[in-house]
């Protein structure tokens, strides 16, 4: 079994990812009202899940990011894998606030970021990009190399795409939305007659929200 699909069955298998039907959708913070929820948080409890996790992100930073001299996570559910990925590979760890502090020394990054260095940023999951396209500017406003970022499930979004292609920042995912669905449907998770609604939300995240 590949990683991808093994990291799809795991998420599905702690229940880190709910669907539900078109009559009581999930409602994110930018708006979209969505059939599907990934709440990777999850992870953080389950050992096996989160060392394999670990262990996929390190392999596919030294495929990908060669040369990578500091881990970052956002924050706040960025911060626990980017943290067990610096441990695995013995290099320092920092991380990226969605906004400064409002108090002590007002710090937007914590840790310590010399100047120059060449950094991975580590996120649980990527919707439409734009909370970790600002977390990859404030590394870059304080003047790091950022190598590109790594996360562990994608929605597969086209805006997605777009926005890291315009910006000039590569991205990886461990696994992803189109991978997750013939898993889900091979396990019993959802049912084929869902899988039609489920692909015409990834195409068009908006479509219940209009």
């Amino acid at each position: 079994m590949k990683i991808s699909e093994k990291i799809a069955k795991m998420l599905l298998e702690i229940k880190a990812v709910s669907i539900k039907d078109t009559s009581n959708l999930f409602t994110w913070v930018s708006g979209i009202k969505s059939p599907i929820y990934c709440d990777n948080r999850l992870t953080m409890s389950y050992p096996e899940v989160r060392y394999a996790i670990a262990e996929g992100l390190k392999e596919m930073i030294l495929e990908e990011y060669p040369g990578v001299e500091v881990i970052a996570g956002t924050a706040t559910a960025g911060i626990p894998h980017a943290a067990w990925v610096a441990e695995k590979m013995n290099l320092p760890m920092i991380y990226v606030r969605s906004s400064a502090k409002g108090h002590g020394k007002k710090k937007l990054i914590e840790g310590k970021l010399p100047k120059g260095k060449k950094v991975v940023l580590i996120e649980d999951l990527l919707s439409t990009g734009g909370s970790s396209m600002n977390a990859v500017k404030a590394l870059q406003e304080s003047e790091a190399e950022v190598l590109g970022v790594a996360a562990i499930f994608s929605y597969n979004f086209k805006k997605l795409d777009e926005l890291f292609k315009k910006e000039g920042v590569k991205y990886k995912t461990l696994t992803s939305y189109h991978i997750l669905l013939p898993v889900a449907v091979e396990m019993g998770y959802i049912q084929k007659e869902e899988l039609e609604t489920l692909k015409k939300w990834s195409k068009d995240p908006y479509i219940f929200t209009k």
